[in-house]
């Protein structure tokens, strides 16, 4: 069994000085996959480079201080590819893949369409260009795992305050039917696919207004795996009680 675990820790630098390291050795995790970094390498200590026990794949943007990728893994990937293969995404640090003997997985900063939505295009290809590299792993008969901070919402169920967000980026129509589009091709949302009615499970939460204390929340981080592998995943926890971060962990048991 593996633990897998995906967290947007809004900059590895301040989540770091509120105790990572030591929720990341208490997590026994196999693998961790975080998003928005928004460090380069060079900029942390030694111990967060790379955390003892743990091979560290760091993709950073050009940009400093913003959006980047970092995997740690117990075990050495066989391959890592950093990603997609389409500069406008990769010049930001969005996308690590790594494969291992029996599954090919994608850790994703899915990008932000922004308040006045301007980057609404460039988010919804960025889905689209994804879903290929996905749709060939599929093809040779490759598990696939995709997680990360999906940037949207897929159903009502999925946040506090729909009706009031139905025009914002996060739960447009356009971003939820890329969600469609992905459970159309042989892929499932692991935590629906066990907890299909349960409200409240949010993983994203504003830092205005109380909304954390209050679970006026979204639920943004996502694990998306093979249909035909759904056997082989044996939890979804959402460890909404650690608070590091505007967005909590969310976890999966892969067997």
């Amino acid at each position: 069994m593996q633990k897998i675990i995906s967290w947007n820790v809004n900059g590895y630098r301040a989540c770091a000085k509120k105790g990572f390291l030591d929720w990341l050795a208490k997590s026994k995790a196999d693998i961790v996959c975080l998003q928005e970094v928004r460090a380069e390498i060079g900029q942390v200590d030694e111990e967060l480079q790379n955390p003892k026990g743990y091979h560290s794949i760091w993709f950073s943007a050009e940009k400093k201080g913003y959006s980047g990728t970092l995997c740690l893994c117990k075990k050495e990937p066989l391959k890592v590819t950093k990603g997609l293969g389409k500069k406008e995404f990769d010049s930001e640090g969005r996308c690590i893949e790594i494969e291992f003997d029996d599954f090919v997985l994608f850790n994703n900063y899915f990008p932000n369409g922004g308040r006045d939505l301007k980057r609404v295009d460039y988010k919804l290809a960025y889905y689209a260009q994804l879903l290929k590299k996905v749709k060939k792993h599929h093809k040779n008969n490759k598990n696939v795992i995709i997680t990360g901070d999906w940037n949207t919402c897929h159903r009502e169920i999925d946040l506090a305050r729909p009706k009031a967000n139905v025009k914002n980026t996060g739960f447009l129509p356009e971003e939820r039917e890329w969600v469609d589009k992905y459970l159309k091709s042989d892929l499932i949302d692991t935590f629906r696919e066990e907890f299909p009615d349960k409200e409240g499970a949010y993983t994203w939460w504003s830092n205005r207004g109380g909304a954390r204390d209050n679970n006026v929340g979204w639920r943004l981080d996502y694990f998306l795996v093979s249909n035909h592998a759904k056997s082989r995943v044996k939890s979804n926890i959402i460890h909404s009680d650690i608070k590091m971060s505007d967005h909590c962990p969310v976890e999966i048991n892969w067997k």
